[in-house]
């Protein structure tokens, strides 16, 4: 019977907003031009999904397009060079594909993902659509209209038990590109007791956990010198 071997030492990543910055995203709350007129529950709710449902499809198919059309950037990729030597979870905030294009296997994806539609009638019916466009009459094939696989406002995050887990299971955890100020991911850094090793890596942040090393980088500068720290100690 061939042999397991030891498990490799678990690392989970924190990573928000300013990671895909780098890569040319704007962040929801940048996003400018003509949705300046628009207030956030007017784009991203099940109330204007209701109300104007064009108008939130053509929003999240510009953000699809411009997120289908932005590359990994040399923190993406770090990351992703970690599951060389290291049991790597990232939880991520953001609904871009960037950690998946960059080589990284196992992502959490709080708050959905731009390339999925989903049913409107039976939110399990997910369909990978990479930066097509979801228009008025695509349906699924239960009839119902497609959706953007994202979380609205009022809507609860996904796979916060598992990113939970995660983190509480982790031997090292890294924060990247998040401020720590939307909630309930930045609650996951509480549950990081049992990591022996604890980085953030921003420039800005409102609070910084107080057992938390503070690389004050952006992430493309920051995160692939760690990588390689942590590669080199890994052996």
């Amino acid at each position: 019977m061939e042999e397991f071997k030891e498990m490799e030492e678990k690392i989970a990543v924190i990573s928000g907003a300013g990671i895909s910055a780098e890569s040319g995203l704007k962040t929801f709350r940048d996003d400018g031009g003509l949705w300046r007129q628009y207030a956030f529950t007017d784009l991203a709710s099940p109330e204007a999904w209701r109300r104007q449902p064009e108008v939130v499809l053509e929003f999240y198919n510009e953000r699809r397009r411009h997120a289908h059309e932005a590359s990994p950037n040399p923190a993406h990729r770090a990351l992703a060079r970690l599951e060389d030597a290291y049991e790597v979870t990232i939880v991520t905030q953001n609904v871009d594909a960037l950690h998946e294009r960059a080589g990284s296997g196992r992502v959490l994806h709080l708050h959905g993902e731009l390339a999925k539609a989903r049913s409107c009638v039976d939110e399990s019916l997910v369909y990978e659509i990479g930066g097509e466009p979801i228009r008025l009459g695509d349906t699924c094939e239960k009839g119902g209209q497609l959706r953007p696989h994202v979380v609205w406002f009022g809507e609860p995050v996904m796979a916060f038990d598992r990113a939970i887990e995660a983190v509480s299971a982790a031997d090292k955890v890294l924060v990247v590109g998040t401020s720590l100020s939307v909630y309930p991911a930045a609650s996951l850094v509480d549950y990081a007791d049992n990591a022996g090793e604890k980085v953030l890596v921003t420039r800005e942040v409102e609070r910084p956990p107080t057992d938390f090393q503070w690389l004050r980088d952006n992430a493309a500068e920051g995160v692939p010198g760690l990588v390689d720290r942590w590669l080199a100690e890994a052996g």
